[in-house]
């Protein structure tokens, strides 16, 4: 695989303000104002004169940068009003948290983004009752009514599995909402709300931003957590799950939990980026001594994953006269580097193969796997380029891994509500979110 060239962002050519919907609407919820939201990449709280806050030196670093930078703020300049809730996605690797605070001067507010591994979740749930905590002391102190309590919106296996805990620790109401919905209501929301969200990834534009869109069906979401699910999105509230794989982030994250000495999965994908896999993977010129042109093989590109493995560590023992006790020493880095190139590249031929059997264009990729990290979205974008022999783009977002708790936050139901609409029962997504809207 060759090297990754820094990041460089590319910007398209246009007004950052957004006209599409101008607010989010469910009847006897709060209203979620995202005219003119932008991603936060610095700490101003207000865009300069041209419109488009500029990335700093933390989300444009180079490619030796070991460690994905940190989910920035969405702000929500024009949003003033008070959110009653909190929304929490709990994966079986990870739980991605979303709140809503207000800016003390009162010029909007900002939607925040915090993960946690779930299985530390009583971090967690202290986090979380920092936040609902909060919200009780206003109502305590009389500053704050009862519908101002925080409550918790939740999806993922988590929101059943630690139901009882975390409402037990909490005190407050835990609606938890379909996994799948959740998503599909997070993209649907990132793709058309939110300026400079979208980009794609190349070896030649290693990061450039795509042109907003209002005709977003049909697509495939290909959401990578623990395991893979692929998702053929037809409309609101109109979806399937058409295939998924076992072998996702929780895959990599065990396999080299139990082949390194890494203690997290930032510091595994760090170890990834300083990595060397031709140590490690066989590769097409170690076959056929160069490429193998006449199917479009470089010489580059992996044969077998791991490939040589089995053959250095023979020749070691043979070397050292041992009985097979003896071992190739194979360093942490370039085994991390050839797990993940490995993972990636499988969930992108499948990618590739559910999108071209279901004559999908867009294909997204979400999920807490991605974490910004350039040689991920790199491996992604050329298996997706190679077997769609350029037809096809993988399209990545700055919020990933944050899919489904944002699904989860805009999906929020009042107390009192009935749980009407819940998942399953006409309606629909659209006429739920967009149909109401100020002009």
């Amino acid at each position: 695989m060759p090297t990754i060239p820094p990041l460089v962002l590319r910007r398209p050519n246009r007004s950052r303000k957004n006209s599409t919907f101008e607010q989010l609407d469910r009847p006897g919820s709060v209203r979620i104002n995202v005219q003119e939201a932008y991603i936060v990449d610095d700490e101003q709280l207000t865009p300069p004169r041209s419109g488009s806050p500029p990335l700093n030196a933390s989300s444009s670093s180079s490619a030796s940068s070991s460690v994905p930078s940190q989910t920035r703020d969405i702000r929500l300049p024009h949003h003033k009003a008070e959110v009653s809730h909190i929304a929490v996605d709990i994966g079986g690797s990870l739980a991605k948290l979303v709140y809503f605070s207000r800016e003390p001067n009162g010029a909007g507010g900002k939607l925040s983004f915090k993960n946690f591994e779930t299985e530390r979740i009583d971090e967690l749930i202290e986090f979380m009752d920092r936040l609902v905590n909060g919200k009780r002391e206003k109502l305590l102190r009389g500053s704050a009514s009862k519908e101002d309590v925080l409550y918790v919106m939740a999806t993922g296996g988590g929101a059943f599995k630690f139901y009882d805990k975390i409402k037990d620790a909490l005190g407050v109401e835990i609606y938890r909402e379909d996994e799948m919905e959740c998503l599909i209501v997070g993209l649907d929301f990132f793709i058309t709300e939110i300026p400079e969200e979208v980009f794609t990834y190349s070896e030649e534009d290693p990061m450039a931003f795509a042109e907003p869109r209002t005709d977003i069906y049909p697509y495939l979401l290909v959401n990578i957590g623990s395991g893979v699910s692929m998702i053929k999105v037809s409309g609101p509230q109109q979806y399937q799950r058409i295939g998924g794989s076992s072998l996702g982030g929780g895959t990599l994250w065990g396999l080299l939990s139990l082949l390194t000495q890494a203690k997290s999965f930032d510091e595994m994908l760090g170890m990834a980026e300083k990595g060397d896999n031709t140590q490690v993977d066989m590769l097409v010129g170690d076959i056929y001594g160069g490429g193998y042109g006449r199917i479009g093989l470089k010489s580059t590109t992996i044969a077998s994953s791991f490939g040589k493995v089995f053959r250095k560590n023979t020749e070691a023992a043979q070397e050292e006269g041992a009985d097979g006790e003896a071992r190739g020493k194979f360093a942490p880095e370039d085994i991390s580097r050839s797990l993940l190139y490995a993972v990636s590249n499988n969930i992108g031929q499948i990618a590739y193969l559910q999108a071209q059997n279901h004559g999908l264009e867009h294909i997204y990729f979400g999920g807490s796997f991605i974490r910004g990290h350039r040689q991920t979205m790199n491996t992604l974008s050329y298996a997706i380029k190679f077997w769609s022999k350029g037809e096809k783009k993988a399209y990545f977002l700055r919020h990933e891994g944050y899919l489904g708790a944002v699904g989860a936050f805009l999906r929020r139901q009042p107390r009192d509500w009935g749980r009407r609409y819940s998942a399953g029962d006409e309606g629909g997504i659209a006429k739920r979110f967009f149909a109401t809207k100020e002009v």
